[in-house]
């Protein structure tokens, strides 16, 4: 059964760093383009960033450009966002996901269940 399992979430303050983990099952990483999403409360999920399955290709959504970096761990079947500088606006739910068709799909085959991150003073 294949399955993503997001982790790392949590309360940061300000300016503070997060790393969010994405451990796969059931499939092999490397064969999917991965994305992260986020949804604020009363807001549309939203794309924050992009794996192609080669890891030649990122893609972040301009708000977190500089800030965020997105990446993959073979060994470990796990895909990670290393979050920095982050702001309250930052805050939400950071699912990861995964589609073997379209790099960088709005709507992705497979999906996690989220993981919560707030920043927060």
């Amino acid at each position: 059964q294949l399955q993503l399992v997001e982790s790392g979430g949590g309360l940061v303050q300000p300016g503070g760093s997060l790393r969010l983990s994405c451990a796969a099952s059931g499939f092999t990483l490397d064969d999917y383009h991965i994305g992260w999403f986020r949804q604020a409360p009363g807001k549309e999920r939203e794309g924050v960033a992009c794996l192609s399955r080669s890891g030649g290709s990122t893609s972040y959504r301009d708000s977190v450009k500089g800030r965020f970096t997105i990446s993959r761990d073979n060994a470990k079947n796990t895909v990670y966002l290393e979050m920095n500088s982050l702001k309250p606006e930052d805050t939400g739910i950071y699912y990861c996901a995964a589609d073997n068709n379209r790099y960088c799909s709005t709507k992705p085959r497979y999906w996690g269940q989220g993981t919560q991150v707030t920043v927060s003073s």
